[in-house]
């Protein structure tokens, strides 16, 4: 039986319609991926600093205004001794058939931690001069995350489910803070007055736990975008970058249910991977090929800054210490020093 000329004349009319409006669907679909148009900074604060490395800058901690060391993956250690302007390469007493990536350092005056993976844990008390491989048990939950140092002979060591210990007798005993640890996390933090907040490695929730507490409290995320990474305001409310290139900030320290309306100020098909604040209030976010922002206003609006977006890297870590010294931490043996 033959069709109807009716139905064939339909698809003659409707098939280029429907052609015209996949392209349309897939130009909006795509318009995502595009950058907006954000304004470029007409001046910048950051300075690169070359590398003799292509490992990838984890971290970066000082004994004093001057003197500091840079970890990261592939055992990197770097020192400087004029505020961050140059850095040498040092090396580690260690075994050479382990790939160790540092991830973590940490000083209090001289005395210094650095915590790696796999089971890596430093202890220094000269500077960084010397450094003595502490061993830790075999039935520690997780690897070494997070090395904060406290005092005398005193630190505290996160892991990467969220188990916390403390030692005061310089890394010999642990004493576990947490009953229970948080389970696997793609991100922790710590507050300095001992709080730390982590996200979930799917990224699906986030957990908090304040010291006393005897569990990690869980949190819902604020949408149906995963979360990338979170951490803590100068105030000690949160801030939260999701999948998206979202950001959001928590304005009460009190209360972290309580969160504002995302911010996008940019869509280039990048996410944000950190944020932190400058000396002077400034607001940096930093993620995927370049993509360096800042605002003044408090996050209302952004500004794309001109030195970052020269870097062929991606930007994991953004880092100001209390006596105003800021890196920004590239993927590659890239490095950026804030110069104000």
């Amino acid at each position: 039986m033959t069709g109807s000329p009716l139905p064939r004349l339909l698809q003659a009319v409707l098939r280029p319609l429907l052609s015209l409006v996949l392209v349309v669907g897939l130009g909006f679909g795509l318009s995502g991926c595009v950058t907006t148009g954000l304004p470029v900074a007409a001046s910048s604060p950051w300075q690169p600093v070359p590398l003799a490395t292509k490992a990838n800058p984890l971290d970066v901690a000082f004994t004093d205004d001057r003197h500091g060391f840079l970890v990261g993956s592939n055992r990197l250690i770097l020192e400087t001794n004029d505020g961050g302007a140059s850095w040498e390469e040092r090396a580690l007493d260690l075994p050479e058939e382990e790939n160790f990536r540092l991830i973590s350092i940490d000083f209090r005056g001289d005395e210094g931690w650095i915590a790696g993976q796999p089971g890596l844990l430093l202890h220094t008390t000269d500077g960084g001069q010397n450094w003595s491989r502490l061993f830790l048990d075999t039935k520690l939950p997780g690897e070494p995350y997070l090395i904060t140092a406290l005092g005398i002979n005193q630190a505290e060591l996160a892991t990467n489910v969220g188990a916390v210990y403390e030692t005061r007798d310089g890394g010999t005993n642990w004493q576990s803070e947490v009953e229970d640890a948080a389970g696997a996390v793609r991100e922790l933090r710590r507050f300095n007055d001992g709080r730390y907040v982590s996200v979930s490695s799917l990224g699906n929730f986030f957990s908090t736990w304040d010291p006393g507490q005897g569990t990690w409290q869980p949190h819902q995320r604020m949408s149906s975008q995963r979360l990338q990474s979170m951490g803590f305001q100068p105030d000690g409310s949160l801030w939260m970058l999701a999948r998206g290139a979202q950001i959001r900030f928590n304005p009460d320290a009190s209360n972290v249910e309580d969160w504002g309306k995302a911010v996008i100020p940019i869509t280039n098909g990048y996410g944000y991977l950190d944020m932190a604040w400058a000396p002077d209030g400034s607001i940096w976010t930093g993620g995927g090929s370049g993509t360096l922002l800042v605002s003044g206003d408090g996050g209302k609006s952004w500004q794309k800054d001109p030195v970052g977006a020269q870097q062929p890297s991606n930007f994991t870590r953004i880092s100001f210490s209390p006596d105003g010294k800021g890196f920004v931490l590239g993927e590659r043996g890239s490095l950026l020093r804030w110069v104000g």
